[in-house]
């Protein structure tokens, strides 16, 4: 038997939201460059990509916090390792 049923992460929520005129037709513009079906579509892909930069810049301040907090003989180190990593497995090999 398959369930036809919708988990709660997949469900949509119906909200309102007030809107310049600017922005309506800014919307209504790109739904029609890109074909899409809605205005709603059209949101929902800003808004994920929006979400994704600020994780993307999340995990960058992360990594940059990390090394920035290395003492020189840690960074050193580390330096090292990516050395040795670079060495082993050469651009080609990555690709």
């Amino acid at each position: 038997m398959i369930s036809h049923t919708t988990s709660k992460l997949d469900r949509k929520a119906k909200k309102s939201y007030t809107l310049s005129p600017e922005s309506v037709a800014f919307l209504e513009a790109v739904r029609r460059k890109r074909r899409a079906g809605s205005i709603s579509a059209v949101l929902e892909e800003i808004l994920q990509a929006v979400r994704r930069e600020n994780e993307r810049a999340s995990v960058e301040l992360a990594v940059a916090d990390y090394y920035g907090s290395l003492s020189t003989e840690e960074a050193k180190e580390q330096a090292e390792w990516g050395e040795f990593a670079l060495r082993e497995f050469p651009y080609e090999d990555r690709a």
